[in-house]
């Protein structure tokens, strides 16, 4: 495990296996870390990242704001993430990749195919995040940290990031710049003194952005009907990951490929078997 800094971020990293460079994007919506991969619910059983090293150079990292990279109290978009992982390609010496991305991360893919299409050799998109339930939940969230902050202030934040320790999803109040309060003491210092009205204006509108629709929030529709990335589907099918966010994509991405397959039948073998075949497929045409 490495760390460096991209985009002006603290970002760590892990690459693993040898091959064509694959740059995977962590799911786990707000705690997305390099260990989900291994220990969030469906990926623990597919068991990806002991498949995937031994065709492709694959590159995990923790995202921006989540377990050990650092990050920055600002509007984030899709666009942020995208750049961060772009950034992190620079930074290994890779002009051109694979992207995959696993719940929430396969939005991120999606902004990196439209932000830098000519990076992306193909896609793939893991149980997309999107839904009216997803979008529901996720403002609650948002609104249940603003509520905490304008109870208790800023500096209550703090506290509540190194007594509980717990992430976003799991703890609302302690917001989506907790993991960054727990690990930098600059950070959180600089947090504690910002102007609380102008962080309410910062949290509200990355709200807005990042769970803008009730299918997949990515890239804009008309930006994706614009690709010309292969790109393969495969679908979820629970409150956050609703099958009707990964038929959108298919919709809006031309030639997209949608792995009709239940959830059950995603089993380690099928499953890695058909995401190999794929990007094996994807890069000679690419």
């Amino acid at each position: 495990m490495a760390t460096a800094i991209v985009d002006g971020i603290r970002t760590h990293y892990e690459v693993l296996g040898d091959g064509p460079p694959l740059l995977m994007y962590s799911p786990g919506g707000f705690d997305a870390t390099i260990e989900k991969w291994r220990t969030q619910s469906i990926y623990a059983q597919i068991k990806f990242l002991d498949h995937l090293p031994q065709h492709y150079t694959c590159i995990v990292f923790d995202r921006r704001e989540t377990g050990q990279s650092g990050g920055r109290v600002e509007h984030i978009t899709w666009a942020h993430y995208a750049r961060q992982g772009r950034a992190l390609l620079d930074h290994l010496g890779f002009e051109k990749a694979h992207l995959m991305g696993g719940c929430m991360g396969c939005s991120a893919v999606a902004a990196f195919g439209v932000a830098y299409p000519e990076s992306t050799s193909g896609m793939v998109l893991f149980w997309p995040v999107g839904g009216a339930r997803y979008r529901i939940a996720g403002h609650q969230r948002f609104a249940e940290h603003l509520a905490f902050v304008r109870q208790y202030g800023l500096a209550a934040v703090v506290d509540l990031a190194h007594k509980e320790g717990k992430p976003f999803g799991a703890d609302p109040r302690g917001g989506p710049w907790v993991s960054v309060l727990r690990s930098d003491p600059d950070f959180a210092q600089r947090y504690a003194e910002q102007d609380i009205d102008l962080y309410r204006y910062v949290v509200t509108g990355m709200c807005r952005s990042l769970l803008d629709r009730d299918t997949a929030p990515c890239a804009e529709p008309e930006d994706l009907l614009r690709l010309n990335i292969p790109a393969l589907i495969i679908p979820g099918a629970d409150a956050s990951h609703a099958t009707s966010a990964a038929r959108y994509l298919e919709e809006c991405i031309p030639g997209a490929q949608y792995w009709d397959v239940p959830v059950a039948a995603q089993t380690e073998a099928a499953t890695n078997d058909r995401v190999i075949d794929f990007l094996r497929a994807a890069r000679s045409t690419a």
